[in-house]
């Protein structure tokens, strides 16, 4: 197979996994961030990168966003969310950051690919992405990209029409750029 039929079975995957996304774990997951004073993330990876992707757009429709281990975060309170991107669910120092803001009475938005996670039971909202994790043989979706690329994917995309979803009627690009970095 060549690059032109990788990328088309890429896509395909993409479109069965987003056409199983449940709308009203997005339409919950939309509710939190807009109720939220201060929005926190905490992802590692790949997956790290795709959920900064998201919140940085958050920050550039005017939420108040930090990432975890920044040197510049601040205090978590009971108004503010917390989002964690885990395809397991189960990844320790995940569950350990939730708990905490838990018990500081915050909100919990996690994306998984994996229904019944410790984290998926302890969200506010979940979004549920069936996309395989790393070990492909213990995910019922099988995928032909290696270990979690779809899953990857597949926040970055779901984040971007989430951002989309918030913008209707609020937000425009030019408003959106006025907080873009200028130290580029």
């Amino acid at each position: 197979m060549g690059f032109g039929e990788n990328e088309h079975m890429i896509l395909q995957e993409l479109d069965t996994v987003l056409g199983q996304i449940n709308q009203d774990d997005v339409q919950k997951a939309l509710n939190l961030i807009e109720a939220s004073e201060k929005i926190f993330f905490h992802g590692l990876g790949r997956a790290g990168y795709a959920g900064k992707s998201f919140v940085m757009r958050l920050m550039h429709m005017g939420r108040e966003v930090y990432a975890i281990g920044d040197t510049n975060t601040p205090n978590f309170s009971e108004n503010d969310l917390m989002i964690i991107c885990s395809a397991s669910g189960e990844t320790s120092q995940f569950v350990a950051m939730a708990n905490k803001a838990k018990t500081y009475g915050g909100k919990l938005l996690v994306f998984t690919s994996t229904p019944g996670s410790t984290l998926e039971k302890m969200a506010d909202a979940a979004i549920l992405i069936p996309a395989p994790c790393k070990d492909q043989e213990k995910s019922s979706f099988t995928s032909v990209q290696p270990m979690a690329s779809l899953f990857e994917q597949a926040i970055l995309l779901t984040g971007d029409a989430m951002v989309l979803t918030m913008m209707e009627g609020r937000s425009d690009e030019k408003d959106m750029f006025s907080r873009h970095s200028n130290l580029e």
